[in-house]
């Protein structure tokens, strides 16, 4: 298991449209995911660590951030789910209904969406504004492997916060760290 960083945010970079199917067989496209005040795409899975310290805050925020601040989230797990048992499509079913996700759980099965964003680990954000602009490319909080102290900054959700407010993320961005994407060979 590698851990990687996040490259910094590349601003005002127009969202990369995706077409890729929900776990109940459902495909979603961005303009479907597209919040009134911004877009969260978050490149997830099952397995890691960095996910499972984070996940029932990322939960949380995500429903604060719809219903408060307009901002939808979608959640893309892109690894080869061949390498995990974990990652499997009934898993992520399970896990998403267990979480109570309020956000669609898509499947990368080609790899392609995960390649055209750039996305590197788990966990990576992809912050838009209304506009579909990239305005936050950076960490959920200063959570690893293990959860973060509760009253930590959530750097995420405030930074989502902004970018609903003024459509423009912050311009300091602490990069996410996370377990590389499994890729396929």
């Amino acid at each position: 298991m590698v851990s990687l960083t996040t490259p910094v945010c590349d601003f005002d970079a127009p969202a990369i449209d995706f077409e890729l199917p929900y776990v109940y067989g459902e495909y979603w496209t961005l303009e479907k995911a597209k919040g009134q005040n911004g877009t969260l795409i978050a490149f997830i899975c099952n397995h890691c660590p960095y996910i499972k310290a984070i996940l029932p805050r990322f939960v949380e925020d995500t429903r604060k951030l719809k219903d408060e601040y307009g901002i939808n989230t979608v959640a893309i797990m892109s690894n080869d789910q061949s390498l995990y048992a974990e990652d499997s499509t009934e898993n992520m079913i399970r896990i998403s209904e267990e979480m109570d996700f309020s956000f669609p759980y898509l499947i990368d099965e080609t790899q392609e969406v995960a390649k055209a964003y750039g996305a590197v680990c788990t966990p990576d954000f992809f912050g838009l504004s209304k506009d579909m602009t990239l305005q936050y490319r950076g960490r959920f909080d200063e959570s690893r492997k293990e959860t973060a102290p509760e009253g930590t900054r959530r750097d995420l959700f405030e930074a989502m916060k902004q970018v609903a407010q003024t459509g423009k993320g912050p311009l300091e961005q602490i990069p996410s760290m996370g377990c590389s994407i499994k890729w396929k060979e």
